[in-house]
């Protein structure tokens, strides 16, 4: 299995646990460590546990593939699961924004990690909004507000 490949699948896992903000970074050519960095957070400790227990176990059974190691406690709110030339971070939002590892390795192009499927058809009816009616019925008033103003000093000044 390629890399890309398992970062995907990592990626998609993390998902199904309801993992935030997922960024699959492509490290190659940055990193003599690793090729893909999948990054994404967990609100809780239990929520980290779950995020990387599904990896590893969805990993193993769907693909036959093992981590090389996990890595981190709960305490941390930082957990690492490496694939040969992937490191999952499964972080708490505190420990990511602190760490900032998208900064970090800002050169790296971020990939997209979701089967890009194309978008449904919108209907043309509802891409169309029409105006309240109360809108236009204020603008044909400011319309008319002026015409009516010109009349009312024209018959003013054939009375006075």
């Amino acid at each position: 299995m390629e890399a890309l490949e398992t970062a995907r699948l990592c990626a998609k896992y993390a998902d199904d646990k309801k993992a935030e903000d997922i960024v699959l970074l492509d490290l190659r050519g940055l990193s003599p460590v690793t090729d893909f960095f999948v990054i994404c957070s967990a609100v809780s400790a239990p929520q980290l546990r779950a995020v990387r227990d599904e990896i590893v176990e969805q990993m193993r059974e769907e693909h036959g593939q093992k981590p090389l190691f996990v890595d981190g406690s709960y305490e941390s709110q930082w957990l690492i699961v490496n694939y040969p030339n992937v490191l999952v971070h499964i972080q708490s939002p505190e420990k990511r924004d602190y760490y900032a590892l998208e900064e970090l390795w800002g050169d790296a192009p971020v990939l997209p990690w979701q089967e890009e499927t194309s978008p449904p058809p919108v209907a043309k009816k509802a891409a169309v909004k029409k105006a309240p009616a109360k809108k236009a019925t204020a603008k044909k008033a400011a319309r008319k507000a002026p015409a009516k103003k010109a009349a009312k000093k024209a018959s003013a000044r054939k009375k006075g």
